[in-house]
């Protein structure tokens, strides 16, 4: 089912959201407290969106914009062209205009399908979710209208409301309802040493290649210099390859390493999608599980 930014057990652990989370439900036509449907939403929507992204209006656009930029360039060699400059000109300008106005229209389409419809209302329900205390394991950007890790509140964020109190105890159902797992019967997974050493070296390293890269051209350079000039000092620049060598093998086993952390990152996030999908009440994620989890889906 994958991770949901909430589950319906969390949602129905509290009546206050989970009458909130029923009314906006009722206004689109989905219950937003049934994991399977919103689940099914979510897949739905989300290739809808990927559709609209691909409208061959935006295509269009794209490549009638690029041929206004790129037109003027082309006067230079073509004396035909340069003959007639004020209508080049012109003709690249108005391309540039329709590129710019397809590109814009595309791009409102999107929008205008994220930000209406049942999405709409989830995006409401996560917000009442949060500001009565229950957290969002995980917002996918797309849901948002933010590229894989993009920054920013997206087109369409989840709306901020005042916090709330939280509720006296109380049953997550009415008990006319039938009896179904609540967030607080189920347990979170603990997260493994080895996922929270991932958390903190994930964004570590990456510059080992390029460093490498650099002490052999300084050895090279150095070489070239004792060589050319004709002094012994610059051999001396040859200890840098052995140097060079030794960073691309720490750059090697760290990455092998992260990739064995990043496996063990990966089941975890399955083990919380399978306690979640048994009414678990799932913590938000730190910021490296949101970006795997986005990298891998």
């Amino acid at each position: 089912m994958g991770l949901l930014p909430v589950s319906g057990a969390a949602l129905r652990s509290d009546a206050r959201v989970r009458e909130v989370a029923r009314g906006i439900g009722a206004r689109y036509g989905v219950d937003y407290t049934d994991d399977a449907a919103v689940t099914a939403l979510l897949t739905e929507r989300r290739k809808s969106l990927e559709a609209e992204q691909r409208r061959p209006a935006a295509y269009l656009g794209l490549l009638t914009l690029m041929a206004g930029m790129f037109l003027p360039f082309g006067v230079p060699l073509s004396p035909a062209l340069d003959a007639h400059l004020f209508a080049v000109l012109g003709a690249a300008g108005g391309l540039t205009i329709v590129g710019v106005a397809l590109l814009v229209h595309a791009r409102a389409q999107w929008k205008q399908a994220l930000r209406n419809g049942p999405l709409a209302g989830y995006r409401e329900v996560l917000g009442v979710a949060r500001a009565h205390g229950i957290p969002l394991a995980h917002v996918p950007p797309w849901l948002e209208g933010r590229t894989n890790g993009g920054g920013g509140k997206g087109a369409a964020p989840i709306p901020t409301y005042p916090p709330v109190e939280p509720a006296p105890d109380a049953p997550s159902e009415p008990a006319s309802a039938p009896s179904t797992p609540t967030a607080a019967s189920v347990s979170v997974p603990p997260k493994p040493s080895a996922v929270s050493y991932y958390e903190h070296m994930a964004d570590t390293g990456g510059w080992h290649d390029e460093t490498g890269c650099l002490l052999v051209l300084a050895g090279a350079g150095g070489v070239t210099w004792a060589v050319t000039v004709g002094t012994a000092v610059g051999y001396a620049a040859l200890l840098l390859v052995p140097v060079a060598v030794w960073v691309w093998l720490a750059g090697r086993r760290q990455g092998r390493e992260k990739e064995e952390l990043r496996e063990e990152a990966l089941q975890y996030v399955k083990a919380l999608e399978a306690a979640q999908a048994a009414g678990a009440r799932v913590p938000e994620l730190s910021p490296q599980l949101r970006a795997l989890l986005d990298g891998h889906h």
